[in-house]
């Protein structure tokens, strides 16, 4: 921001209300909390997939007399959980690199688990500036460049994990494991996150992992996976997960089959018990991909509401308009590969994609650019399309909105690789932006573009 000298042109401490498109002006007019009303040809939104929080309704929470947290609203001071009795709800990304670090310092946690994950090692350690100084600098822009194209540098083996020998899968599964991350998967067989066969082999050695590090018998029965396949949810990251449920001071609780029935005045009661506490940690993830939308009235033509278009799940044209809407861009919105790849990969692009079509507009005297209704319903179509031969359709997931109740259970990102996608937009491009309607000619009175 400094470098750049942005600061002049970022708001702070400001939450957009409601933006509404003028058809009289083809402008957008943006309305704050702070009671500005700004207007603007362009409305860009880069407001994350995952930044709204998802809090339970859980029945008495306003009735707890203890402090209570969610993980993606986290204060700025530090939360104090020494000589604490502390809940976390979720065992999702947010819950399993949470719970150790809060188990090294509360008195006691109790863990609520709905659903078993799967998780890689993340192996964060200190980088060797060895490394970075001979490997890195002298070969940075063909790492951006492969990084860009693929969303990781992984190289991924082209076998199937099931025409290797077990002996040679279980080699390559313990080496992915020792360097740990999502390399674990983008680097391994082809085929784990399209054959049922082969992705039980993967899953079956991250089982084999989580039986090795959890030595109470009845708390592993609870912490294995079995009921989805390995990658059909989000691919989960940790530090010491398992190794914390060795600890004299946690304790899970599995409630699928103890179910929460309601947050008291001291604690949590669950269908068998009540468990005091001093503190609830609301782990429980985001209202993903439609909910920060959704917390602005945006309007498009004939006041249209957003919310109301994507009443039955989200419609766009590749992630980055939605027919009705002019004039405005999302980045990483439903549609695209978003949370499917290294986030900063999508992001980029669309930033420059965008980019490239404001300039193409300022250059060709466009007014307006919207998404055609046809081109938004095929590339809803394809987007269903490529995610039918993956293990995605086996799992409810914040992916198809199962987190959410009453959310209809649409799969939202775009789970095709980053490159083909990379392609699929140069190609609109190159195609003078085909799959939208461009208009030019005087304000209020557009006359679509030859």
């Amino acid at each position: 921001a400094d470098r750049f000298d942005l600061r002049p042109n970022i708001q702070f401490n400001t939450r957009v209300t409601a933006a509404r498109f003028l058809e009289d002006t083809n402008q957008w007019e943006v309305e704050t909390d702070q009671g500005d009303r700004v207007t603007a040809r362009f409305l860009i939104t880069g407001i994350g997939c995952i930044s709204t929080g998802n809090v339970p309704d859980i029945k008495g929470l306003d009735s707890f007399r203890g402090e209570w947290y969610h993980t993606g609203n986290w204060p700025h001071e530090k939360v104090e959980f020494a000589g604490k009795r502390v809940a976390v709800i979720g065992t999702g990304s947010s819950g399993v690199q949470s719970i150790p670090v809060i188990a090294g310092q509360a008195e006691r946690l109790t863990v609520f688990q709905r659903t078993p994950q799967y998780t890689i090692p993340a192996r964060h350690e200190t980088v060797d500036r060895r490394f970075i100084e001979e490997e890195v600098k002298p070969h940075y822009d063909e790492i951006v460049e492969k990084i860009k194209s693929t969303g990781h540098l992984a190289v991924q083996d082209e076998r199937s994990a099931l025409e290797v020998t077990a002996e040679e899968r279980r080699e390559k599964y313990e080496a992915a494991w020792a360097e740990g991350g999502h390399k674990f998967v983008a680097a391994s067989f082809r085929d784990v996150m399209t054959d049922i066969r082969a992705n039980e082999t993967m899953a079956d050695f991250i089982r084999s992992k989580i039986r090795k590090i959890v030595k109470d018998a009845e708390t592993l029965e609870k912490l294995l996976p079995t009921e989805h396949p390995f990658g059909s949810k989000r691919i989960l990251i940790d530090t010491n997960y398992f190794e914390t449920y060795n600890r004299d001071n946690v304790e899970l609780i599995d409630i699928r089959h103890s179910p929460i029935q309601e947050i008291t005045p001291i604690g949590i009661r669950t269908e068998d018990q009540e468990y005091e506490f001093d503190i609830i940690v609301f782990a429980t993830g985001f209202d993903a991909m439609t909910g920060a939308f959704f917390k602005m009235d945006i309007r498009g033509r004939n006041n249209l509401s957003l919310k109301d278009k994507w009443a039955e799940g989200p419609k766009t044209y590749l992630g980055l308009q939605t027919a009705g809407f002019p004039n405005m861009f999302m980045i990483t919105g439903p549609g695209s590969p978003s949370v499917l790849t290294n986030m900063p990969v999508p992001i980029d692009q669309h930033v420059e994609w965008i980019s490239d079509f404001l300039q193409y507009m300022r250059g060709h005297d466009i007014e307006t650019a919207e998404a055609d209704t046809d081109a938004e319903t095929a590339w809803l179509a394809h987007v269903n399309e490529v995610v039918q031969p993956t293990v995605y359709m086996l799992a409810d997931s914040w992916y198809w909105g199962a987190n959410i109740p009453g959310k209809p259970r649409v799969f939202t990102p775009y789970a095709g690789s980053m490159d083909s996608y990379r392609n699929k937009c140069n190609e609109v491009a190159d195609n003078g932006y085909e799959g939208f309607i461009l208009n030019s000619g005087s304000r209020g009175k557009a006359a679509p573009v030859t």
